[in-house]
C-alpha cells in the first residue's frame, strides 16, 4: 500500500448511523467520513471516504499514545459507541441520529466522555458541500454555535452547537478540550432554521434524544418473530436494512454510499443510493419473514405510486424520480484512487425483466402473511403480467446490470416464470379474474424454455445465458424460489459445477470474468457475498444441514466488527463495493431462517396482520 493509500481506512473499519432519511459512516478513529445531506441521494457534506484530502469530515480524536480502538452498537439499536483505550485512560464517543419523520429536522449527535483518566481531545468539523464542489462561509451565533452557510442553494445551511467554545479555522470549526473522569462534551450538527430557536439546554436535548432514539430502535426490533440460533446477527442485519429505508417515502436504498470500488483502482464504481425494484422487493421479503409488515406495506404502496400512469423501471430515486443521469465527479480522487467517481446510475435505462418476478414474489409472501391486495392493486399487477407476457423472450441486462450487449439471461427467464407463477397464486388466493389459459400457457412455455435452452449438456449445469458455456451464481435462486427441486439430478449437477468453478472455500463469485467481458468492464472483482449466502441456503434445502451451518458460521466470520457487510469480499477478506449493502444483509437473514427450519415445512411465518394495501 502506498503512502497516499494509507490516508484511506479499510471499508470494514466503519459503522453506520442514520435517521431513516440519510445515513453517516463513522470510522474506528472517531471520524464521520461520509454523509449525504439531507437525503440518501443528496450530495455529500462529508466525503473523506472518497477523497482523503478534500472530501470533508467531522472528527473527534482523543490525544493519547498507543491507542487501541473498539466499536459496538448499544444492544438492539443503531446507536454507535467508539471506545479508545490507552495506558493514559479510556475515552468514549457515542454517535447517533435522532429518528424524525420530518427531513428538515436532521441532526447528528456526538457525545464524548472520559471513562478513566484525564484526556485531551481535538474536534474538527470540516464540511464540504455538494460533493466538495461548493464553498461556504461561517456565521457566528455565539462562541458555542456557528452556522455553515453554503454559497449555492444546493443544500441548506447547517449549525454546529457545542457545550464548549469553538474555534474558527478559516471556514472550518475546531475545539481543543480536556475531560477528566466522567466529564462529557457534546456536539450537535443540525439543519439550520433561523426561524426556530432551541429551547432548553443542549445537555437536556442530548439526553432526551438519546433516550428517545434507543427506545425507538429497541421497540422496533423487539417486534421480530425470529428467535433462532443467530438472533444477534439477524437482528443486526434487520436493523441495518431498516436504516436504509426512507421513512418519508417507504422506499429503500441498495446502499447508502456511491463509488466504493468493486476492484481497487478499477472502474467498477457505482452509485447505489437509489431504490432498485429487485433489491427493495428482496429486502421486504426479508422483513416479512421476520414479521415486519409495516415496512412491506409502505413499500408496496410506494410501488403502487410509481406504477400509476407509467411503466415500472428497474430503479428510482427514493422519491420516485425516474431520471438518474450518471456523471463523473472529476474533483474527487476516489477511494484509494479508484476512478471514476460516479454519481447517478445509467443502469436505470436498462431492460431487466427479472424485476417483475421478485416484486410479485414479495407481494405473494405479503398475502401469505395476512396482507391484503385490493382490486385496484390487482389491476396494476395485471399490468406487470402484461409486460412479462410481452417481453419474456427479449434479451436484457438482467440482475448484474451488464454494460455489454443484451443477452437472454437465465436469471431473467427464471424470474419471468416466478412472476407468472406468483401472479396466478395471488389471483387464486383472492379469486381475482384473470386469463387462466393464457397465463398458465405462458408460465409453462417459460418453464420449458428454461429447461430446454439453458441446460448445457457439456457443462452439466444451467448456464448464465442461452447458447453460453458460462456459469452464474444467480442460478442458486432456483431451489430457493421453488423453480426446481433441490433433490433433482439437474440441480445437484449444477451445484457441483458452481462449487468447482465459482466457489472458493465458502465464498462464491457471481461469475468468472470471461474473454468476452460479459459485463462490458475490465478488472477483477471480489466474491459476491449475497451469492455465498444463497449457496448456504441451497445446502440447507438439500438437507446438507451440518455443511450449511459450517459455511454459514464461516461467512459470519467475514462480517466486520459490528456485524456489517459490503457488497463483495476480496482475496484477503477485505470489503469491496458499496457499504453496507442491503443485498448481503437480506441474504444473511434468508439463510439463517432456512437453516432454522431444518426439514420443517417451508411456510415462513404464522404472523398475521390486518394491514391493507389501498
Amino acid at each position: 500500500m502506498s503512502k497516499s493509500d494509507e490516508k484511506y481506512l479499510p471499508i470494514e473499519d466503519y459503522g453506520i448511523i442514520g435517521n431513516l432519511q440519510t445515513a453517516a459512516l463513522v470510522s474506528l478513529t472517531g471520524s464521520i467520513d461520509f454523509m449525504c445531506f439531507m437525503r440518501f441521494d443528496s450530495p455529500t457534506i462529508f466525503c473523506r471516504l472518497l477523497d482523503a484530502d478534500h472530501g470533508g469530515h467531522f472528527s473527534v480524536q482523543p490525544l493519547m499514545q498507543d491507542m487501541v480502538t473498539k466499536q459496538l452498537y448499544l444492544p438492539d439499536s443503531n446507536i454507535l459507541v467508539t471506545r479508545f483505550f490507552s495506558e493514559e485512560g479510556i475515552a468514549e464517543i457515542i454517535d447517533y441520529m435522532p429518528v424524525n419523520e420530518q427531513e428538515l429536522n436532521l441532526a447528528v449527535i456526538r457525545k464524548i466522555t472520559t471513562v478513566r483518566g484525564k484526556i485531551n481531545f481535538k474536534m474538527t468539523c470540516a464540511p464540504r458541500f455538494n460533493y466538495a464542489r461548493d464553498k461556504h462561509t461561517l456565521k457566528q451565533e455565539s462562541d458555542q454555535a456557528y452556522v455553515f452557510v453554503p454559497q449555492t442553494q444546493t443544500q441548506p445551511p447547517m449549525r454546529l452547537l457545542s457545550d464548549i467554545p469553538l474555534k474558527v479555522d478559516d471556514t472550518d470549526l475546531s475545539a481543543s478540550f480536556t475531560l477528566t473522569e466522567t466529564d462529557t462534551a457534546c456536539f450537535v450538527l443540525e439543519t439550520y432554521d433561523n426561524k426556530k430557536n432551541r429551547t432548553g439546554s443542549l445537555h437536556d436535548y442530548v439526553n432526551d434524544t438519546y433516550k428517545d432514539t434507543i427506545r425507538y430502535w429497541q421497540n422496533w426490533v423487539s417486534k421480530s418473530t425470529y428467535n433462532g440460533r443467530w438472533k444477534e446477527m439477524v437482528n443486526r442485519s434487520a436493523l441495518t436494512l431498516k436504516l436504509l429505508i426512507s421513512h418519508h417515502y417507504g422506499s429503500i436504498v441498495a446502499a447508502p454510499t456511491f463509488s466504493l470500488p468493486e476492484a481497487i483502482g478499477g472502474e467498477r464504481n457505482w452509485d447505489y443510493r437509489y431504490t432498485w425494484i429487485r433489491d427493495a422487493a428482496l429486502s421486504m421479503h426479508a422483513f416479512l419473514q421476520l414479521g415486519f409488515m409495516d415496512e412491506a406495506a409502505a413499500f408496496l404502496q410506494w410501488i403502487k405510486n410509481q406504477s400509476t400512469n407509467q411503466e415500472l423501471q428497474l430503479m428510482f430515486a427514493i422519491d420516485g424520480e425516474t431520471r438518474l443521469d450518471e456523471y463523473v465527479l472529476d474533483n474527487m480522487d476516489g477511494y484509494r484512487h479508484s476512478k471514476p467517481v460516479r454519481v447517478g446510475n445509467d443502469a436505470h435505462k436498462q431492460l431487466q425483466m427479472d424485476i417483475y418476478g421478485q416484486l410479485l414474489e414479495t407481494i405473494y409472501v405479503f398475502t401469505v402473511h395476512g396482507g391484503d391486495v385490493t382490486y385496484d392493486y390487482w389491476k396494476i399487477i395485471n399490468g406487470y403480467v402484461d409486460q412479462v407476457i410481452k417481453n419474456w423472450q427479449e434479451p436484457d441486462h438482467s440482475i448484474w446490470e451488464v454494460r455489454g450487449a443484451k443477452r437472454e439471461f437465465l436469471y431473467s427467464r427464471l424470474m419471468c416464470w416466478v412472476a407468472m407463477d406468483r401472479a396466478i397464486k395471488i389471483a387464486e388466493r383472492f379469486s381475482f379474474p384473470y386469463d387462466i389459459l393464457k397465463w398458465h400457457t405462458v408460465r409453462d412455455e417459460i418453464f420449458k424454455d428454461v429447461n430446454e435452452n439453458f441446460w448445457n449438456e457439456e457443462r452439466q449445469a444451467y448456464v448464465q445465458s442461452k447458447d453460453s458455456n458460462n456459469l452464474d451464481a444467480s442460478a442458486l435462486i432456483m431451489p430457493i424460489l421453488n423453480i426446481i427441486s433441490p433433490f433433482s439430478e439437474r440441480w445437484k449437477k449444477t451445484m457441483d459445477a458452481i462449487d468447482k468453478e465459482l466457489r472458493s472455500d465458502v465464498m462464491v463469485y457471481r461469475y468468472r470474468e470471461q474473454k468476452d467481458e460479459i459485463d462490458g468492464l475490465k478488472g477483477r472483482e471480489g466474491t459476491f457475498t449475497v451469492c455465498s449466502f444463497w449457496h448456504v441456503e441451497c445446502l440447507a434445502l438439500m438437507n446438507e444441514t451440518e455443511k450449511a451451518k459450517e459455511h454459514f458460521e464461516k461467512m459470519l466470520g467475514y462480517a466486520n466488527h459490528l456485524g456489517l457487510y459490503a457488497e463483495q469480499l476480496g482475496m484477503k477478506g477485505e470489503f469491496l463495493g458499496n457499504f453496507p449493502q442491503a443485498f448481503t444483509h437480506l441474504g444473511l437473514i434468508s439463510a439463517a431462517l432456512q437453516l432454522g427450519k431444518e426439514n420443517k415445512s417451508p411456510i415462513t411465518s404464522s404472523y398475521i396482520s390486518s394491514q391493507k394495501m389501498k
